[in-house]
């Protein structure tokens, strides 16, 4: 199974991105998808987290900026980020709880960068 991320770069304070992350690989269902992110010198956190059924939580400091979303029938997941600050910058981690035949596993993909400057 792997994760991979698309969509980071690099934007001006008040831009917009759209990350996308696919799923690829034995897969026989997906519960939870979510993105984490992790800025130089701190703690991975959780950005925002979605649930099969669509259910969404964010946290407080992206709560009504970023959009996550997903796509079961393509096993991708979104995040639409819009009014982008300097401290959105980051690499952005893709996670998602997979079965591949077993048991669910916890999966992550490499990352992608975010750098949000003028």
């Amino acid at each position: 199974v792997q994760l991979v991320e698309s969509g980071g770069g690099l934007v001006q304070p008040g831009g917009s991105l759209r990350l996308s992350c696919a799923a690829s690989g034995r897969i026989f269902s997906i519960n939870d998808m979510g993105w984490y992110r992790q800025a130089p010198g701190k703690e991975r956190e959780l950005v925002a987290r979605i649930t099969y059924g669509s259910r969404t939580n964010y946290s407080d400091s992206v709560m009504g900026r970023f959009t996550i979303s997903r796509d079961n029938a393509k096993n991708t997941v979104y995040l639409q980020m819009n009014s982008l600050k300097r401290e959105d910058t980051a690499v952005y981690y893709c996670n998602a709880e997979i079965n591949d035949g077993g048991t669910f596993e916890s999966y992550w993909g490499k990352g992608t960068l975010v750098t949000v400057s003028s």
